[in-house]
């Protein structure tokens, strides 16, 4: 399994090692997930647990379009999965197409990157009705990487319990 990641910088400015460590935490969802099949893919971790690496990538589509289109650039444009915005579209994989899967969270990577890119400082908001509150885009961004880190921990023992491979 090559790691084909890019280490983020040791210095530079805020914005750019946001930008980094957001993209290096989404390469590494990709990279857990490499050279395994679709039904490898869809096999749950644990029991009790029915989360499997399929569902992070389909959680993590609808959590890039929730935080950067719809709270950020605000889109009016539905989820994907989960009409409520819940976590069930994780755990609810065992039938869904993998290609669609990472077609839908490659898009939504792009178009978050598109959205993070045109604006004009990270102190722009955004409006998340949940709460009846303006986020940043700065903390869009840090919320993003602290997402993508506890699914990537999930990824590790997914992925070890479906072949054994370890590592960051």
């Amino acid at each position: 399994m090559a790691d084909t990641r890019i280490d983020p910088p040791l210095t530079g400015g805020e914005r750019e090692g946001l930008r980094v460590w957001l993209d290096w935490h989404r390469a590494t969802l990709e990279h857990k997930c490499q050279g395994l099949t679709d039904d490898q893919l869809r096999l749950r971790a644990a029991a009790p647990s029915q989360l499997s690496l399929l569902g992070l990538v389909r959680h993590m589509a609808e959590v890039e379009r929730t935080w950067f289109r719809r709270v950020f650039a605000r889109q009016d444009v539905p989820l994907v999965w989960s009409p409520d915005g819940d976590f069930q579209v994780a755990y609810d994989a065992t039938d869904a197409d993998a290609d669609q899967a990472w077609a839908a969270w490659r898009a939504e990577v792009g178009r978050a990157r598109e959205i993070e890119t045109a604006a004009g400082s990270l102190d722009e908001t955004g409006y998340w009705a949940k709460w009846d509150e303006h986020v940043s885009l700065r903390w869009i961004m840090v919320h993003m990487i602290e997402e993508y880190a506890r699914h990537n921990g999930h990824a590790d023992i997914i992925r070890e319990a479906v072949d054994g491979v370890t590592g960051e």
